[in-house]
């Protein structure tokens, strides 16, 4: 009786780890790569189709689509933050960037007031 009480807190246990992103690129400096064209431009093409990606770009596009349905519901407090930076910077600083994706991501806006009220709140 005990085992399989375990093994259903162990199975519980790594069905909530796998609810998250991974933290692996969690670290990254957003800042930098949004205040350098020269490093932020193949990060938007990769996430548009149009471009090579590295590895932290190839992850960001795995989830880009299910994070904006859910707003952000499986990405860390770190990613929640990294994701209302870059995504305020492309809606006043690079708005057509900003336009493609959402017609690639979400072309009938049926996500649009669950992103939007992600964008919104302060955490």
């Amino acid at each position: 009786m005990n085992t399989s009480i375990l093994f259903t807190v162990m199975a519980l246990t790594g069905f909530a780890a796998s609810e998250t992103y991974t933290d692996q690129y969690d670290d990254i400096n957003v800042g930098e790569i949004l205040e350098n064209k020269k490093l932020l431009v193949p990060y938007i093409k990769c996430v548009l189709d149009q471009g090579r990606c590295v590895p932290e770009g190839k992850e960001l596009k795995a989830h880009i689509k299910d994070a904006l349905q859910n707003g952000c519901a499986k990405c860390t407090d770190k990613q929640r933050k990294m994701a209302r930076k870059v995504v305020k910077h492309l809606k006043e600083k690079e708005q057509d960037y900003y336009k493609q994706m959402v017609s690639k991501y979400d072309p009938e806006d049926k996500y649009k007031s669950t992103y939007e009220a992600f964008l919104a709140a302060d955490n």
